[in-house]
């Protein structure tokens, strides 16, 4: 990665996204050092203009920003690095410096719920215990939704519709682990598809 620093008088901009829903958290800047320790360290750090120093985010917060990868742009001005939030982000205490949570992505989220309830065993889940019951049981409940959604599509009430669309997409992520599959997989073959 050979970044031009010279361009923004010794910094580069870094958008900094979430890694699982794809939201934009903020905004920030690096010089060469804070570049550097990022990469060693594995958590974002920023230089501030203001303290005109090099931070690490969430220095006194604790809520990290732990790097899952770091992209240049094409000009080699600009970074992207895709990060791990242990927190909110933003110094106001928002999600976000930029919006508040909203529900795009979010599947990403539940995901991670779901494989989190799983290995840790949660007694009193209804994933855990749906999981523990084996495949057959977790594919047959795919099925009883995706019927239920085929009966609601064939009415008009929107609500009952887009609540068994939702209880079907839960059970076909918690049949995605069980199968070690992840949503991200399945996207890959859908963008795949659309290229021919």
């Amino acid at each position: 990665m050979k970044l031009d620093f010279e361009k923004g008088n010794g910094l580069v901009p870094v958008i900094i996204q979430d890694d699982r829903t794809q939201h934009v958290l903020m905004l920030g800047y690096m010089n060469e050092e804070a570049l550097k320790l990022t990469q060693k360290d594995g958590r974002v750090h920023f230089f501030s203009r203001t303290k005109n120093r090099i931070w690490l985010k969430g220095e006194t917060s604790e809520n990290y920003l732990y790097v899952m990868s770091i992209k240049e742009d094409c000009d080699s001005d600009a970074l992207l690095i895709q990060a791990k939030p242990a927190g909110n982000v933003c110094h106001t205490g928002s999600f976000s410096c930029f919006e508040e949570k909203n529900s795009k992505g979010f599947l990403y989220e539940l995901e991670e719920t779901i494989s989190e309830r799983i290995d840790q065993k949660v007694e009193k889940s209804y994933t855990y215990d749906l999981y523990q019951r084996g495949i057959n049981k977790m594919a047959q409940k795919v099925g009883e939704e995706a019927v239920e959604l085929v009966i609601e599509a064939k009415d008009d009430n929107a609500k009952l519709f887009k609540d068994e669309a939702a209880d079907l997409l839960y059970h076909f992520l918690i049949l995605l682990k069980a199968k070690s599959f992840s949503l991200s997989e399945i996207e890959e073959v859908l963008m795949e598809r659309s290229r021919k």
